[in-house]
């Protein structure tokens, strides 16, 4: 799973995969807009998470990979 996401990779959260998760249940009960609709920066990848990076004043957040979809831009 690794694999599909590299550093530099555009990125943002599948609603699906994310509102139900433990890291839902750690943040806001309703997911922020950004995240959702991205893009995220990837900045390191591990085997099962990666940390991201948004073009908003907000702090670097870590999540499952399965969380992420490729941000197909508008």
């Amino acid at each position: 799973m690794a694999d599909s996401f590299k550093k530099g990779a555009l990125v943002r959260v599948n609603r699906k995969a994310y509102v139900g998760s433990l890291e839902a249940a750690a943040s806001a009960p309703e997911p922020p807009a950004y995240l959702l609709e991205g893009p995220g920066e990837v900045l390191l990848v591990n085997q099962t998470h990666a940390q991201l990076r948004f073009r908003k004043p907000v702090p670097d957040v870590w999540l499952r990979l399965d969380q992420l979809e490729p941000y197909a831009g508008t």
